[in-house]
């Protein structure tokens, strides 16, 4: 063990040395290494803090009680530590409030608790009503110190009285005026103070007993000794969960929970796991191929020294731990570096991240273990990245070397031969994986690691293949082509990076556009892009919404101008199920109490402006609709191979029972696109009136695009009109908020991480190659040829490794639309394509032509013109 140390303490020495006399080159190497573990502290640290545990949610959900108890009945509960976690129980009547107060040491339940309700109450605002959440507790006892912080004003302390937070004083009554209910009781408000559980919505609070106490079951918090499990267990033999302070910072083993409750907690979601492993996997290819270059060149430059520890009479083992020690010691820095940084960047991104939640996020949490974790990454990183660079130096000729000559050994030609077998048996897997029923998606990302290890072994043949082939390009490519294609020890990690890193990019963009293409498909507009609608929600037994005072109330609120584009729209409404049955074709249309989403809508002149999915009619069918409905009969909309019509039968099933014919109306048929008509069909009013159907006003049309504080407002003043009317504004297919934020972070993840790669790369290598760059100046080339030099090698290498990663990414993101956007059956039968394939060409556009481009033009500005002259012997 003492040798072993001893025979690493002269190559940490020689490493540490290094570092320090080339800052440039350890600069980049350490903002390499330090980048992706700055990256992975952040969201770990982001994660933890978002994530609110039992323990860190105590203040807000007790204040400062030792328990919080609900009982809900006389029976028996069962439940997690934290009952939010998991809970549940069987039982009827009421709990036993006398055992309950015995189990808590209580002599009187009421007289020593405090009740808690929470839930949510609709109230005026400014424009109409909307919805709050509310907490009815006493808040000016001991036991709720904690639960919402007072920042202007007082506390209530009697029933009319209550306390509202900024957000519902934006939208409706402040300090000092009258919060009115839907109810219509009204309580003053008498101060302002913030929810510390919730955050970015409309919250109120009072004392038990006012208006604003919702329905429900209550809590009661509890003073006095602890709460232990074993109190807590005999609270749930009485029907009631427990969140106890104590059992919450101190949990018991889990082996004391109910069986109830223990079934799954130790069951792991293997695709989870799968997709964990594949994604570390990943990323630690991408930091190796990353700080590769750094490494390689600290090699070329330590070649010198090697072999002289070489003619000293050093093994290649001792050569190795040179190069090695410089993994080590740029390991340390850079993982230490990414870490404090990654802390920093987390704090500063709080925030932000509140900002698209609604719950307050916890305090600020670290995990000490995840960091240490994220350490040893760092570390085995930046020793992975040596590897090859301190083999390569181990092989060296000593000879070359001293006499000033490049020592590199010659390249494998097995390497090419493994690389395109990899490659194949990659292309296989996402083969397989792609017509697999079960399990391709982990077959899919296995290829696409097996794809990436086989394009590492290709870029050498591919380097050289762009250098033969640069003989007629201008100087500066040609330069640069060619000396990529000498320096393989350093051009080959870099394209390389890129090229990991493009291949990620393309296989995830495609999948995700894919999925969003398949949902945008599925996805049935009911009112044309931008249009709004106003549900009077008419239906047998139901409150109707009066059209007259609902058009009135949207045009107090709406532009002047949107008062014309205001229009009816006309339902079926019938106590009995009503079918129109075309002869030969079956049942045609079937007649709901819904509005704009399968209904029989009512029109005289033509077909309704907001119906979707009508395909465009010609001269002769626009004259059919127009004569069938001028004759009272009826417009079908169908797909392209149903059958036309000339007539239908209107089929009366009175409450399901026996078919009664009523009448026979003329009729057409209208194609549309495959779901994604909003409506049946039309039937005239005076064919309604015949087949006996009743025509009332189903909701209002407002036509023109509404912004977002309008569609608000509007919604507010609906809300506060009697009767249920609800506004919907047509925005089209919107992607979920995760997935936009998904495209974001991928596009800027890639981007950060090929412009790095490239950028660092092309430094190194300049620096590299300064005594060639330096001969071209004694030679007669102009100031700006090295400018151009230094961008065309950016090109160089980006062009490459983005071509190179398009190509492999295209394998497995191809083959992940199979089974991501294969129809699921669920006993109805499926419908549209079996497989969508969107490949989003604007991000191949950007990874592939524009980075490049990029990369180049910033070196071309960074780098120097002019270059002092140096020696050189070879």
């Amino acid at each position: 063990m003492t040798g072993w140390v001893t025979g690493w303490r002269v190559p940490l020495r020689i490493a540490r040395r290094d570092a320090r006399r080339a800052r440039g080159r350890t600069a980049l190497a350490l903002t390499l290494l330090a980048l992706p573990v700055l990256a992975v502290t952040t969201a770990d640290t982001l994660y933890a803090t978002s994530s609110v545990s039992g323990a860190e949610s105590v203040e807000r959900r007790l204040g400062a009680a030792e328990a919080r108890v609900e009982l809900h009945g006389n029976g028996r509960a069962f439940q997690m530590f934290d009952p939010d976690d998991g809970s549940g129980w069987r039982g009827r009547g009421e709990a036993d409030r006398d055992a309950v107060a015995a189990a808590l040491g209580l002599e009187d339940l009421d007289a020593q608790t405090v009740r808690v309700r929470e839930g949510s109450v609709r109230f005026d605002t400014d424009r109409g009503r909307a919805d709050a959440q509310v907490l009815v507790t006493d808040l000016g006892d001991p036991l709720t110190a904690g639960m919402v912080e007072l920042t202007s004003g007082r506390l209530p302390t009697s029933t009319d009285e209550v306390v509202v937070n900024a957000r519902l004083d934006d939208r409706g009554p402040g300090v000092g005026q009258d919060l009115v209910l839907a109810s219509g009781e009204a309580l003053r408000i008498v101060g302002e103070a913030e929810s510390a559980a919730l955050v970015g919505q409309p919250f109120a609070a009072s004392v038990p007993g006012s208006a604003l106490e919702p329905r429900g079951v209550s809590s009661l918090l509890v003073g006095g000794d602890p709460v232990s499990w074993d109190k807590v267990r005999d609270l749930n033999a009485l029907g009631a969960t427990v969140v106890s302070r104590a059992v919450l910072l101190d949990p018991p083993p889990e082996s004391e929970l109910a069986p109830q409750v223990q079934a799954g907690m130790d069951v792991l979601d293997e695709a989870a796991v799968t997709a964990a492993v594949l994604i570390a996997v990943m990323v630690l290819i991408e930091v190796v191929l990353l700080a590769g270059p750094a490494f390689a060149v600290g090699a070329r430059r330590q070649a010198r020294t090697l072999a002289l520890v070489s003619a000293a009479g050093g093994s290649p083992r001792d050569a190795r731990r040179v190069v090695l020690g410089s993994g080590v010691v740029l390991g340390v820095g850079g993982s230490v570096i990414g870490v404090l940084g990654g802390l920093a960047a987390a704090w500063a991104l709080r925030p932000v991240l509140q900002g698209y939640s609604t719950g307050r996020l916890g305090p600020y949490d670290v995990e000490p273990l995840h960091l240490a974790a994220v350490l040893v990454f760092g570390l085995v990183s930046a020793l992975l990245a040596a590897a090859v660079p301190a083999w390569l130096a181990s092989r060296q000729d000593v000879v070359a070397v001293l006499a000033g000559r490049r020592g590199d050994a010659a390249p494998s030609r097995r390497s090419p031969v493994v690389g395109l077998v990899l490659v194949a048996l990659g292309a296989g897997l996402a083969t397989y994986g792609a017509r697999a029923d079960q399990g391709g998606e982990t077959a899919i990302a296995g290829a696409a690691i097996v794809c990436v290890l086989g394009m590492l072994l290709l870029v050498p043949v591919l380097v050289g293949a762009v250098a033969r082939a640069s003989r007629g390009l201008p100087l500066a490519l040609r330069f640069a082509a060619r000396d990529a294609a000498r320096h393989r020890t350093r051009t080959v990690p870099a394209v390389a990076a890129v090229a990991a890193t493009v291949a990620g990019v393309v296989a995830l963009g495609i999948a995700t556009s894919s999925d969003e293409a398949q949902s945008a498909a599925g996805y049935v507009a009911a009112l044309p892009v931008g249009d709004a609608a106003v549900s009077l929600s008419y239906g047998p037994a139901g409150r109707n919404a009066d059209a007259e005072e609902v058009r009135t109330a949207l045009l107090s609120v709406l532009p002047a101008e949107a008062a014309d584009r205001v229009e009816e729209v006309r339902g079926v409404v019938t106590d009995g199920f009503v079918e129109l049955r075309a002869p030969g074709a079956g049942t045609l249309l079937s007649s709901t109490n819904g509005v704009l989403a399968g209904d029989l809508l009512v029109s005289e002149a033509g077909l309704p402006s907001f119906l979707r999915g009508v395909e465009p009619l010609s001269a002769q069918q626009q004259t059919r609709v127009d004569e069938v409905l001028a004759a009272g009969g009826v417009v079908a909309l169908s797909n392209t191979g149903d059958p036309a019509v000339d007539e239908v039968r209107v089929v009366d099933h009175p409450g399901g029972r026996g078919d009664t014919e009523r009448t026979t109306l003329p009729a057409t048929t209208v194609p549309v696109e495959l779901d994604q008509a909003n409506a049946q069909g039309v039937i005239s009013e005076a064919g309604a009136r015949e087949a006996g159907l009743e025509v009332a006003t189903t909701a209002l049309v407002v036509r023109g695009g509404l912004s977002d504080e309008e569609a608000q407002d509007a919604k507010e003043v609906v809300a506060g009109l009697p009767g249920p009317a609800g506004l919907y504004v047509e925005r089209g297919y919107q992607p979920p908020e995760e997935v936009r934020i998904f495209q974001l972070v991928l596009g800027g993840l890639g981007a950060v991480l090929m412009l790095g790669g490239t950028l660092t790369a092309t430094f190194l290598a300049l620096s590299d190659a300064r005594p060639d760059l330096a001969t071209l100046g004694a030679v007669g080339a102009a100031p700006r040829t090295r400018r151009a030099v230094a961008a065309a090698y950016a090109l160089v290498v980006g062009a490459v490794g983005s071509v190179l990663g398009a190509l492999v990414g295209l394998v497995p993101g191809i083959a992940v639309t199979y089974p991501l956007t294969r129809p699921i059956d669920y006993g109805f039968g499926t419908t549209g394509p079996a497989h969508y394939l969107d490949v989003p060409w604007l991000l191949l556009g950007v990874v592939v032509v524009g980075l490049p481009l990029l990369s180049a033009l910033v070196v071309a500005v960074a780098s120097r013109s002019r270059l002092p002259i140096v020696a050189r012997l070879e």
